[in-house]
């Protein structure tokens, strides 16, 4: 492992970080970069693993928040159905991801042209909702029915395909489902803990007898990278939402869509 490699594996973690929970897609991100840089994981295991970073920055974020939950569990009914609402969310994606993971490994995210694409076409998509004159009904996480998070959920597993963006697909769903953006960003958030934990779980248990201690070493680079970024992002975000809409992540994506088509096209 060179000194190169380590470098690559904390700016990919910087990456994850700042993208996580924005609506650009953290994975099409890296893969991409990873691409260009030349960075090559044993089983695209670092790609999934590091996300544990950034599922402690809403833990560290969001604590109190969590501990009043768990606090309040017991006795409150608006609790428990919040709780379960998000695990209600949660099983789609838990379900698709463990029949499809070889597939999606193997296949999906060894796909830059696709991740372009996705990019692309997810900048317009969102570009659009942002724009339209929706009436949001439901502008409290806690408040969200389970049958509209149960929709969530399923909008949650578009995000299998690299570049469409987990946290894209559940906010411009519950966008199109009548939320206002700012507990659509919230709930993205909270949905994250449940979903970005399996996935490294389970990731982590198929790949646990390939990875060497230099694959280790290079996920824990990339871990811490994607915690300190993914505070800043995790802190800052619902007040952005709630002053300029996702447009701007939108025109984010198709710029970088754009600019990858061309990094394929001139570098290969």
């Amino acid at each position: 492992m060179d000194g190169q490699t380590i470098v690559n594996a904390l700016i990919l973690g910087i990456v994850e970080g700042l993208t996580e929970f924005i609506p650009v897609s953290s994975t099409g991100h890296i893969l991409l970069l990873g691409h260009f840089l030349g960075f090559e994981s044993t089983g695209k295991t670092f790609e999934v693993l590091i996300q544990l970073g950034a599922i402690l920055a809403i833990l560290s974020v969001y604590f109190g928040r969590l501990w009043k939950l768990a606090v309040t569990l017991p006795s409150d009914a608006t609790s428990r159905r919040f709780v379960f609402g998000i695990l209600i969310a949660f099983l789609p994606a838990a379900v698709i991801g463990v029949l499809l993971h070889s597939f999606i490994k193997e296949v999906l995210f060894e796909s830059p042209a696709l991740i372009c694409t996705t990019l692309l076409v997810g900048g317009i998509i969102l570009l659009w909702i942002d724009r339209l004159p929706l009436r949001p009904r439901y502008t409290n996480v806690m408040d969200y029915p389970l049958s509209l998070c149960l929709k969530i959920g399923f909008c949650q597993c578009l995000a299998m395909v690299p570049g469409v963006s987990r946290s894209g697909a559940t906010i411009a769903g519950a966008l199109l489902m009548g939320t206002d953006k700012r507990s659509a960003a919230e709930f993205s958030f909270f949905l994250a803990m449940p979903t970005m934990a399996g996935a490294f779980a389970y990731d982590l248990y198929k790949n646990r007898n390939v990875l060497s201690a230099d694959d280790l070493t290079l996920i824990v680079i990339g871990f811490v990278a994607s915690f300190i970024s993914g505070v800043f992002v995790v802190k800052g975000l619902l007040d952005f939402v709630s002053r300029h809409g996702f447009a701007p992540f939108a025109w984010w994506r198709i710029f970088v869509g754009i600019a990858g088509f061309a990094g394929l096209y001139f570098l290969g």
